[in-house]
């Protein structure tokens, strides 16, 4: 399978805060989702990939090229919604669409219109009469109007409505359709990555801690419920992290069937990624 994006041993120190040897791949069709708490690098991942940020160590390819070489061929290709990002307050939708033109080779009007209208988006009103749902919205718009092989999105879904979210949802199903798209997803709506997403990727403080198929962590990983004493029977390398309650102990385990079959236990709770980033970050081992 031909990947879309590569990011190998990224690494970016702040005073305050460190990237350490980010990496993984996002390949050809597929969407991943990058998963953290805030502050845990997410963003800054990003921007780096988008040659935002300079000064940073290791490799990021975008089709095959090298991000701070061939970035004018680059993005070109690539749709982009960052959370910080902006249109000045004063451009209507179709002042953007004016301005877009000259900037895309592959700019669509037709195509920026139409998802105006299904976002019921007034083309001639100023940004400044729109919420930030209704803005959001114009930043995906844009991002899908040119034709992109490949979506980075930074929260694209915050400030939506459930219906809107469903909505943008669908579309970035349809965009990955066509097999040579991609989307690297950044959200906190762990609900939508869910329901969207082929890979995981999750950064906690600078570092990831695990990047794997979305199937794979939701089917084979598990949370055993447990009391101390029987929490006490089961062996170290049999588990990841565990939380310790009033009454029970919560157990994460990264192969549930395997786990069942040592343990004789009959019953594994199914996990959420809300359910993995809490465990994982706030567990013991």
């Amino acid at each position: 399978m031909e990947n879309i994006l590569e990011v190998k041993n990224l690494c970016k120190k702040y005073d305050n805060f460190e990237l350490k040897n980010i990496s993984f791949i996002l390949p050809k069709g597929m969407i991943m989702g990058l998963i953290g708490e805030n502050g845990a690098g997410k963003t800054t991942t990003i921007k780096a990939i988008l040659d935002i940020i300079k000064k940073y160590k290791g490799d990021i390819k975008i089709f095959g090229l090298d991000n701070r070489k061939d970035d004018k061929k680059i993005k070109e290709d690539i749709g982009v919604v960052l959370d910080d990002m902006f249109f000045p307050e004063i451009l209507t939708p179709n002042d953007i669409d004016n301005s877009m033109k000259g900037i895309y080779t592959n700019w669509d009007s037709e195509m920026f219109q139409n998802y105006l209208k299904k976002f019921s988006l007034v083309s001639n009103k100023q940004i400044k009469t729109f919420s930030k749902g209704m803005r959001k919205k114009l930043e995906i718009v844009t991002a899908l109007s040119h034709h992109p092989k490949l979506l980075i999105l930074d929260e694209p879904t915050a400030g939506l409505d459930p219906i809107a979210r469903s909505e943008v949802i669908d579309i970035f199903q349809s965009f990955i359709e066509n097999d040579d798209c991609s989307i690297l997803l950044s959200s906190h709506i762990t609900t939508d990555l869910e329901r969207v997403a082929d890979y995981i990727t999750f950064i906690n403080n600078g570092e990831i801690l695990l990047s794997k198929t979305k199937d794979e962590l939701l089917d084979k990983y598990g949370i055993v419920k447990c009391t101390e004493a029987e929490f006490k029977k089961i062996q170290r390398n049999d588990y990841i992290k565990y939380i310790k309650n009033k009454y029970e102990y919560e157990v994460l385990v990264e192969n549930k069937n395997t786990f069942k079959l040592k343990y004789k236990i009959k019953v594994i709770d199914k996990i959420t990624l809300d359910d993995l980033m809490f465990l994982m970050i706030k567990g013991e081992e």
